[in-house]
């Protein structure tokens, strides 16, 4: 599903210090539907952006001066202030691993095409759009980790499971949780009780 498709377009901050790349982003990002309200050249650029602009998501190089994109991923993360697509030149997984610790929601490797583009956006949405759901529903830091890491391990259960994606999976967690009253911690402790002991 492009933006195109939803009545509002999805707004975006690119964070790209290259600037033939970053309007090359820009163009493939505005053909396709989406609305790009900030451009940043460094870091420290996009983090002032996106408190001030509070995108829906936002692209960020890993490689830029002044502030890199691991560290303002890391300031956006912490305040969910919004979802983060790592782009970066090198595949490596050291720096993939580094950006999800960080708080990166999905990441692109460069050059990508928009095949690579629009899926990357709709999952990082999609799992930023499940964490600020858990977080209405958990205050408590630790136990809000607790209840992420078993939503994790249920998705996966359901996923393979049902053969269903990884938004369709939380958004059963999240119906089951409503429809039996149950918190999401509960209804993925069941999945994983009912699913994870049973390899068939």
């Amino acid at each position: 599903m492009t933006a195109t498709e939803s009545t509002q377009p999805i707004r975006i901050v690119v964070a790209e210090d290259e600037t033939i790349i970053r309007l090359d982003i820009v163009e493939t990002l505005t053909a396709q539907g989406y609305e790009v309200v900030g451009e940043a050249e460094n870091g420290e650029r996009a983090v002032e952006l996106v408190e001030e602009l509070r995108p829906d998501v936002v692209l960020m190089d890993i490689s830029m001066p002044v502030m890199d994109g691991l560290s303002a991923t890391r300031h956006i993360a912490e305040r969910s202030l919004a979802p983060v697509v790592i782009l970066t030149a090198f595949s490596q997984r050291d720096l993939i691993d580094q950006a999800t610790q960080a708080g990166a929601m999905s990441y692109i490797v460069k050059p990508f095409s928009e095949t690579d583009l629009v899926p990357a956006i709709e999952l990082a949405k999609a799992r930023f759009d499940q964490l600020v759901a858990l977080e209405s529903e958990i205050s408590d830091l630790t136990v809000r980790f607790e209840t992420r890491k078993l939503v994790d391990q249920a998705k996966v259960l359901l996923q393979e499971k049902l053969e269903i994606t990884e938004p369709e999976a939380f958004r059963w967690i999240q119906k089951t949780s409503m429809d039996r009253r149950l918190t999401m911690k509960d209804v993925a402790q069941t999945v994983i009780d009912q699913l994870g002991n049973n390899p068939s």
